[in-house]
């Protein structure tokens, strides 16, 4: 058996940032963090269209939204907490409110950034990007996704925010994998119950389906990598063949992926819709893998939840 290929989504848009380069109107932001971020890869290539911002988020995110007015599309790449949660105000008021070409690389997200602890570790990004009109927000699963949903973002007319991991994950695509904006993605069929989630826990996922295997379980699992706009036809779908859903996602269950699959079918389609993420608490310093094992973001945790989504079904 192949060994699996492991990789952070942070990496593969540094390299899409870099293949974008030879477009005139890319111009690359960052504040004081390209080495983390990876824009330090576009950087080295393309030094004259890269301006680092310094440790000032609100104020990059307005010299981003005066670029765009003059044609440019512009990435604009901090660490989620920053990105989204200090620059909150310019986002909505000089990006989303005019609609700028803005495309926000925020990185770090989630309880797996570690050692950095709960003052990095946010999990409230989406939820902030969701209530904010104009805004499309992308959690890829893994690099091959993340790099193509960096291409489609750049040639997505209006704000884009897309949240890519610290941690390597592993690669649930394959080589013939294409990215469509906006469409979720059926990775495994399944007749019992639906396992949606989104970004890491997408292989998370898959594992859980193998376990659920065992125990006479059929679970379909898709990848929601857009979580705005949602693909509301494939999770009505999911609802209707399988009568049960299950979210899993490294974000809090308030205003997440939960929130919005829960918000759809409770009016298109209402089944039980259990969801596991980060239960309204704030995260912990360690080591990445132990911190998701702790926090439950893992397939044995999403298994027991299918379970029990399972004997909800009337």
């Amino acid at each position: 058996m192949a060994d699996v290929i492991k990789c952070a989504t942070r990496d593969a848009y540094g390299n899409a940032l870099k293949a974008l380069g030879t477009r005139d109107d890319i111009l690359v932001l960052d504040a004081d963090l390209a080495k983390a971020t990876k824009t330090g890869v576009f950087k080295k290539e393309y030094p004259d269209k890269f301006i680092d911002a310094g440790i000032a988020e609100g104020n990059m995110m307005g010299v981003a939204a005066g670029l765009a007015t003059t044609g440019y599309t512009v990435f604009a790449s901090s660490f989620a907490m920053f990105s989204a949660g200090r620059a909150f105000e310019q986002v909505r008021n000089s990006i989303a409110y005019p609609k700028l070409n803005v495309k926000i690389g925020a990185t770090h997200a989630g309880i797996s950034v570690g050692e950095d602890g709960a003052s990095h570790q946010c999990c409230e990004d989406i939820a902030l990007m969701r209530v904010v009109p104009n805004m499309t927000i992308i959690n890829p699963a893994d690099d091959v996704e993340a790099y193509q949903a960096v291409l489609a973002a750049a040639d997505h007319d209006g704000p884009v925010y897309m949240r890519f991991g610290r941690l390597a994950v592993p690669r649930v695509n394959g080589e013939d994998y294409k990215f469509e904006l906006g469409k979720g993605v059926t990775l495994k069929d399944g007749r019992d119950v639906t396992i949606v989630a989104t970004g890491l826990m997408v292989a998370e996922a898959l594992e859980a389906a193998k376990l659920l295997e065992a125990d006479g379980i059929d679970a379909r699992v898709i990848n929601i990598h857009t979580i705005k706009p949602i693909d509301k036809d494939l999770l009505v779908k999911a609802a209707e063949e399988t009568g049960a859903i299950v979210t899993a996602e490294e974000h809090s269950v308030i205003g997440g992926l939960g929130g919005a699959v829960c918000e759809v079918l409770s009016e298109s389609c209402p089944v039980p819709v259990l969801r596991l993420g980060v239960y309204d608490t704030f995260g912990k310093s360690g080591p990445a893998v132990k911190l998701l094992k702790l926090f439950g973001l893992d397939a044995e945790h999403i298994a027991e939840k299918a379970k029990q989504a399972v004997a909800l079904k009337k």
